[in-house]
């Protein structure tokens, strides 16, 4: 009767994260370990991408509006197109392959007119692939995280089976802590992988929207160059 009082009075409360942590198993910690660590680059991702997409939208707003009222595109490339933005060097490839397609005589105008798109597209395809580089590891850890968590769970269960045999004891006292310091890993793997998930379908929607922007732009600017080409 006395044991069982201390041991009423000794045992916790609520959860000790840290103390789940330090005392599982060294497989259990390493899983643990590696989860937190593929949260803690989640977030600043998270974070990072957040900020970029915010200034990319804002430089790309600006620079649209300044590029529709110049005077002349050719002009406006040379003094102000060479920026570090997207919509610049979708505007960049689309008029240099224009220099280039009516530098002579022209006998394709439909030619032209292709040309001028895909250089565009093509464009439009790279700034969309960099942008969302880094979007491929919260797809990776949105889906592999949990069954790293549920293999460090696996572990410690097995690893508390071991204990009731070793002790020849199945009391819930024996297997207990292990199974929760085991679930623990699977919470963790959740932990990051909730976010991850969230965060890359929000992302890729971003990109996908700022993708059309740049295509809408395109659009407009080889609509004009085919006037242009028409008075030719």
């Amino acid at each position: 009767m006395i044991t069982q009082t201390l041991l009423a009075i000794s045992a916790p409360t609520r959860l000790d994260p840290l103390k789940l942590f330090f005392d599982a198993d060294i497989v259990v910690q390493t899983v643990m370990l590696g989860l937190i660590l593929a949260s803690i680059w989640v977030w600043m991702i998270i974070v990072s991408f957040s900020l970029r997409m915010r200034k990319l939208r804002a430089a790309t707003r600006d620079y649209e509006s300044e590029f529709w009222q110049a005077e002349s595109f050719d002009r406006f490339m040379s003094e102000r197109g060479n920026r570090d933005i997207p919509s610049a060097r979708v505007a960049q490839a689309g008029v240099s392959e224009w220099r280039r397609s009516v530098k002579g005589e022209i006998r394709d105008r439909e030619g032209v007119r292709g040309r001028i798109a895909n250089a565009m597209e093509s464009q439009i395809a790279q700034e969309a692939d960099d942008i969302s580089e880094r979007l491929n590891f919260l797809a990776t850890v949105g889906s592999v995280a949990p069954f790293v968590g549920l293999f460090g769970t696996v572990w410690g269960i097995m690893n508390s089976f071991f204990q009731i045999g070793a002790q020849e004891s199945s009391s819930l006292a024996v297997v207990a802590p292990g199974i929760s310091e085991a679930l623990f890993a699977t919470a963790i793997g959740l932990f990051a992988a909730i976010p991850a998930v969230i965060a890359y379908n929000r992302f890729s929607n971003d990109v996908d929207r700022f993708e059309s922007k740049l295509g809408r732009f395109s659009d407009k600017l080889n609509a004009s160059f085919s006037r242009q080409l028409e008075q030719r």
